[in-house]
C-alpha cells in the first residue's frame, strides 16, 4: 500500500511539472542554475600587461553582476598558447573562460603544431576592446624623435637594435617583422612572456624599443621615460593625439592593432554563452567601463558572439599572409 501511494505521488508531481511546461532534462536534474560557483578567467600572459588589465576590469564588474566571484588566473607562456590550450581542454560548463587576443589568430599560422584548434575548440563570447600598438624607444638606447631618425640611427649603428615583444608569434613580433621589411633595417627580436617583464627591461635599457600596446607604456610615455614615435593602427590614438601613425610617418599600408576578447570551451552550453555575452556587453557598453578603457588607451567594443567569430576568421586569414610574407615560424 505504501509503495502504491509513493508511486501515485511521483506521478502527480510529474503531471504538475508538465502542466507548468517544465521539462525534466538530465542537465536540469544534474546542474544548479548557472552560475553556482566562482568562474575562472584565464589570462595567457603575466600580470600588469594589457590582457591582464582588461581581464581584471571585466572580472570585477562581472562578479558584481553575477553574484559569484570571477577570478583572474595568469597562465603565461609560448606566445599565449599555453593559456588557450588550458581553456580549450577545460570542462565546458561556463566556469573556465579565456581572455583571448589577436595573438591567437597569429599563432595559428606561426606555430607549426598547436595542441588545439583556436576556431574549433573555443567558442567566442564577445570582443572586449581594441588597443593600438605603439612604437616606443628608450631614448638612451635609441636617441630618435621620429621614425625616420630611428631608421637612420639603426642603419648607422654598429650592432643591431633590440626590440622586445610579448613572445614569439605575438602581434608585437609580427609588427617588428613588418617594420623591418618596410624600412630595410635589421633588428634583434627579444621575446618575453608578457608586457610586464618587457616594460621593465625596456625602461632599464636591456632592449631599445618595442611595439607593445599602449596600455602598459602609457604612463612611462607621459612621464618622459619612454618616447613614442608612432602608433601602428590606421588612425591616431585619442590618448596620444600628437603621435603620428606609421603610415603618416612614411610606411604605407601599415595597420595592425590588438583586440582582446573572451572565449569559452567549444562545447559550453549555448544558453550559458548567451548569458555571458549579454552580461559582458552590458558592462562593456556602460559609461563607467568605457571611461576606464579610454583612460588606458583602449576602445571598448562589446560585439555579438557571431561578430567575434567573424573577426577571428578574417584576422586568421589576414595574418596567415603576413606570417608567410615575413617567413615567421616557431617550433
Amino acid at each position: 500500500m505504501t509503495q502504491v501511494i509513493a508511486t501515485r505521488r511521483r506521478t502527480l508531481a510529474a503531471a504538475c511539472l508538465g502542466a507548468l511546461g517544465l521539462a525534466i532534462t538530465p542537465w536540469a536534474a544534474a546542474q544548479d542554475p548557472w552560475p553556482a560557483k566562482p568562474i575562472s578567467l584565464i589570462v595567457p600572459f603575466p600580470a600588469a600587461g594589457t590582457t591582464d588589465v582588461l581581464a581584471r576590469a571585466l572580472a570585477d564588474a562581472m562578479s558584481k553582476r553575477l553574484g559569484q566571484p570571477v577570478i583572474v588566473e595568469n597562465k603565461p607562456g609560448a606566445g599565449a598558447t599555453l593559456g588557450a590550450d588550458y581553456v580549450a581542454k577545460a570542462k565546458p560548463d561556463g566556469y573556465t573562460l579565456l581572455m583571448g587576443a589577436v595573438h591567437h589568430t597569429i599563432a595559428t599560422s606561426v606555430y607549426k603544431k598547436l595542441p588545439y584548434d583556436f576556431q574549433k575548440d573555443l567558442a567566442p563570447i564577445t570582443t572586449v576592446a581594441m588597443v593600438p600598438n605603439v612604437l616606443v624607444v628608450n631614448a638612451a638606447q635609441a636617441p630618435a624623435r621620429t621614425v625616420a631618425e630611428l631608421v637612420a640611427f639603426a642603419k648607422a649603428s654598429p650592432k643591431e637594435l633590440a626590440y622586445g615583444s610579448n613572445g614569439n608569434g605575438t602581434a608585437q613580433h609580427l609588427i617588428g617583422t613588418q617594420f623591418q621589411a618596410s624600412t630595410g633595417i635589421k633588428l634583434l627580436h627579444v621575446p618575453y612572456k608578457g608586457s610586464g617583464p618587457l616594460t621593465t627591461d625596456l625602461l632599464g635599457g636591456q632592449v631599445a624599443m618595442s611595439f607593445d600596446t599602449i596600455t602598459p607604456v602609457l604612463q612611462h610615455i607621459k612621464g618622459g621615460k619612454l618616447r613614442a614615435l608612432a602608433v601602428t593602427t590606421a588612425k591616431r590614438s585619442a590618448v596620444l593625439p600628437d603621435v603620428p601613425t606609421l603610415e603618416q610617418a612614411g610606411l604605407q599600408g601599415f595597420d595592425i592593432g590588438t583586440w582582446f576578447g573572451v572565449l569559452a570551451p567549444a562545447a559550453t552550453p549555448k544558453d550559458v554563452v548567451a548569458r555571458l555575452n549579454a552580461e559582458m556587453t552590458r558592462i562593456i557598453k556602460s559609461p563607467e567601463f568605457a571611461e576606464k578603457m579610454l583612460a588606458i588607451g583602449a576602445d571598448p567594443i562589446g560585439d555579438s558572439a557571431a561578430e567575434m567569430a567573424t573577426r577571428i576568421r578574417e584576422e586568421t586569414v589576414k595574418f596567415a599572409k603576413l606570417v608567410k610574407d615575413g617567413n615567421v615560424t616557431v617550433e
